[in-house]
């Protein structure tokens, strides 16, 4: 099939996605429905058009499954501490403590998502923020698609430095290392590998730090706009002054953090000064709403909203102290602790790392590829080792221990029924070169670079989101694309370390609709078979990620002038402002 032509081979390759679009975005299949069909046509296209050896197929959909497996771990666990917390009663407490901070449903999510959000990211990534987030967001009172479209839209601007660096660290770094190409401009700049790693680490901080100030205005606008009463954005612009400060609260010290220590620290670290200078600014009542915004009653929820869990709410108004809330929030204190302690404590990453405790299958029916679990170091492990410390905590009795993981174990298969064909889909996706071609994504790639030429740097940043989008992981975005993406800039003259940096920033962006994140953030709340809706909203700020990335890229490339890169950002700039007098006109 190498004969022919590279746009035809470039829409066949782009069949894959076509169909996961076609049934579960505009059909609006469920994916346990959409999925299955996805990778039925995946395979198809492997054996038929790329000749793929069966054999790997069969060796990437055991990928696929393993890598599922662990996924449903992590969510299994995430949704088995709110149960557990639930169970026990204690998540009113909660709910009381994020009340007495801020009534305010939009305070509520940028404290929650925005900063909470990124601090789990930066320590554990594995799209373990929206397994949190979401079910944590719906037990103080959030409807359940709320809850998911909130929790995925942060999944963006922290998820660059997600599990203390690892797309930078690992997906960068293993796609350019040990490369000829890479090695002479190396030699040419006379800079190390690891000076350059940090140089592309440091731009990516920079790009994300300029977009992402501006995600939790993004972010309330878009919740008031699909889940408010009157369907207003103007309702969340009202708070522009403080979702603007609560951005540059996480940003700025995240450019810092990516300048002058490294990729390790920037998600982490910033996300924790942001939440102390934001909640600080809350109990100071700086910038605070007069009028506190919330959803309509439950009973006008739409359909579409509701979700599988439910907290009732018939104690949440009845005062709690401040000793028990405080005890409520221990269970998330000690995960965070946890993921903290096993990424960044090598004598105990090494412990739950180890090979003793890894298990490994190695070249798959003879196709080379390797699959392995490593369920210690998983969040989902942490996740169950502190739900055991809450038995004791809330000294629960056998009836509440039985009833959490009963309502658990349901949840989760509703879940496995999708994720069982929609990783293993991406893995044969990811591994269907041949004798006569590249894998599909590669392909769909040179497709695209021949279309924009010196326009590239415009695009780069939507090849990365595509790469996230398939594979469901920036990290993994990152190590099949940024070669291609060094050898394209050299290709068009452009400036290497920042195409490869548009790379991992658009990488980053893609988390916000992948087909993974948005199952397990939906199979948390119950939320299972509205997949398509959720991608149909968070597409919107994606997009829009995509598009301030790539004319960031161009300014940065060509400078201020009349080119796309500066007309583009000038209607960014027109569309925040109006935005920005909407919210102003509001408060009038």
């Amino acid at each position: 099939m190498a004969d022919i032509p590279l746009p035809i081979l470039s829409l066949l390759a782009l069949t894959p996605i076509f169909v996961v679009f076609l049934f579960l975005v505009f059909l609006r299949w469920p994916a346990k429905k959409a999925m299955p069909v996805a990778y039925g046509v995946t395979a198809l296209m492997a054996v038929l058009v790329w000749e793929t050896p069966i054999v790997q197929i069969g060796g990437a959909s055991v990928h696929g499954v393993v890598t599922a497996i662990n996924i449903l771990f992590i969510v299994f666990g995430a949704i088995l501490l709110l149960n557990t917390l639930k169970a026990s009663g204690d998540i009113h407490a909660i709910r009381q403590g994020f009340i007495d901070i801020s009534p305010d449903r939009r305070v509520q999510a940028i404290i929650i998502a925005w900063l909470f959000g990124s601090f789990i990211e930066g320590a554990a990534g594995f799209g373990t923020p929206a397994a949190i987030a979401a079910p944590l967001l719906v037990a103080i009172g959030f409807p359940a698609m709320a809850a998911v479209v909130v929790a995925l839209i942060i999944q963006s601007t922290p998820v660059s430095f997600g599990a203390v660096g690892t797309p930078i660290l690992v997906g960068v770094n293993t796609g350019l290392s040990d490369h000829p190409q890479v090695q002479a401009l190396l030699s040419a700049l006379n800079m190390s590998h690891d000076a350059y790693l940090h140089l592309i680490g440091a731009t990516v901080a920079l790009f994300h730090g300029i977009i992402g100030t501006f995600i939790p205005l993004i972010l309330v606008a878009l919740m008031t706009r699909f889940f408010g009463k009157n369907k207003s954005f103007r309702e969340g612009l009202e708070i522009w002054k403080f979702a603007l400060l609560a951005g540059l609260a996480f940003t700025v010290p995240y450019i810092l953090l990516g300048r002058f220590l490294g990729p390790e620290f920037p998600s982490l670290l910033g996300s924790l000064v942001g939440l102390v200078i934001v909640v600080s600014v809350v109990k100071a009542g700086i910038f605070q709403p007069e009028r506190p915004w919330n959803f309509p009653d439950e009973d006008d929820w739409e359909d579409e909203w509701k979700g599988e869990f439910h907290v009732d709410s018939h104690d949440a108004e009845k005062k709690i102290e401040r000793n028990h809330i405080l005890k409520a929030w221990s269970p998330y204190v000690i995960v965070a602790l946890f993921l903290v302690l096993t990424r960044t404590v090598s004598s105990i990453k090494g412990l739950v790392t180890a090979p003793e405790v890894t298990i490994v299958w190695a070249d798959i029916f003879g196709s080379g590829i390797t699959t392995k679990s490593q369920p210690l170091y998983l969040p989902g492990f942490l996740f169950i080792v502190t739900v055991t410390f809450c038995y004791g905590i809330f000294r629960m009795n056998g009836d509440q221990i039985k009833a959490s993981w009963k309502e658990s174990a349901h949840t989760i298969v509703g879940a496995a029924s999708a994720l069982l064909f929609a990783v293993p889909m991406v893995q044969v996706f990811l591994n269907s070169q041949s004798a006569t071609l590249d894998q599909m994504p590669l392909v769909l790639a040179e497709g695209v670079s021949a279309l924009f030429g010196s326009l590239w740097p415009f695009i780069a940043p939507t090849i990365g989101a595509l790469g996230a989008f398939i594979a469901g992981s920036n990290t993994i975005s990152n190590m099949m694309f940024s070669l291609f993406q060094f050898g394209m800039a050299e290709k068009i003259g452009a400036t290497p370390h920042i195409i490869v940096a548009l790379q991992a920033v658009g990488g980053a962006a893609g988390n916000m609709i992948c087909v993974h994140n948005v199952v397990a953030a939906s199979a948390t709340v119950g939320l299972l078979g509205k997949e398509g809706s959720v991608i149909r909203k968070t597409l919107i700020p994606m997009a829009w990620y995509a598009l301030f990335a790539g004319a960031l890229g161009l300014v940065f490339l060509e400078g201020l002038g009349l080119n796309l890169g500066t007309l583009v950002l000038l209607g960014i700039a027109g569309v925040i402002t109006w935005l920005i007098s909407q919210g102003a006109r509001q408060n009038l």
